[in-house]
């Protein structure tokens, strides 16, 4: 969701584009491009400009039924390769083991606890094919944890993030600030995990 800053949706997807190219390919550790997981997927923004044009088959889940529903509109021809929309909260959802290749998470982690944050990358981490990566790509605070009282989510610093991803067992391959967004919101990083 861009609340308000709908201008940015090209930059984000434009740096997503080019934190994702260092990856995907043949060779070693690169990461294939059959099957994407969009996590929070809303009504497809993501999914629409960023997975469909480089993964064969996109999967989808948001917590809103609704925003799913409006999904099947908006990708239009291309909404033929999702091939799942499931409709879950993050902390109950339990991706398939061993299907995807990138596991994209974006603007979605601060509706979570730590807890289910850990619970939840524990089981991405299983749903990863071989050489698959977990991107969170999300708002960081300057410092410990900030409330966000009108949609009741929180935005967490840098440290915080990287501790809660090694108690899932996982470690950051690459890490990006994304650059030219509006100075007045918070940083956003994108972390790649595996």
């Amino acid at each position: 969701m861009l609340g308000g800053y709908g201008s940015i949706s090209s930059i984000d997807i434009n740096g997503s584009k080019a934190f994702l190219h260092k990856f995907l390919g043949e060779g070693e550790g690169k990461t294939g491009t059959s099957c994407a997981l969009d996590c929070g997927a809303g009504i497809g923004r993501i999914t629409k400009r960023l997975l469909l044009p480089l993964f064969s088959t996109v999967d989808m889940v948001d917590v809103t039924q609704e925003f799913l529903d409006k999904a099947k509109t908006y990708l239009g021809e291309e909404g033929k390769r999702v091939g799942n929309y499931f409709c879950s909260g993050l902390q109950d959802f339990v991706p398939e083991c061993g299907r995807y290749d990138v596991i994209w998470i974006q603007w979605v982690i601060g509706h979570l606890t730590d807890d289910h944050l850990v619970e939840f990358l524990r089981r991405c981490q299983k749903a990863l094919r071989p050489n698959g990566l977990i991107i969170i790509k999300d708002n960081v605070s300057y410092e410990g944890v900030v409330p966000d009282e009108v949609d009741s989510s929180v935005c967490r610093d840098l440290e915080i993030v990287h501790s809660l991803a090694g108690r899932a067992g996982l470690r950051i391959v690459h890490e990006e600030q994304q650059m030219n967004f509006p100075k007045e919101i918070y940083q956003v990083h994108t972390l790649a995990l595996r």
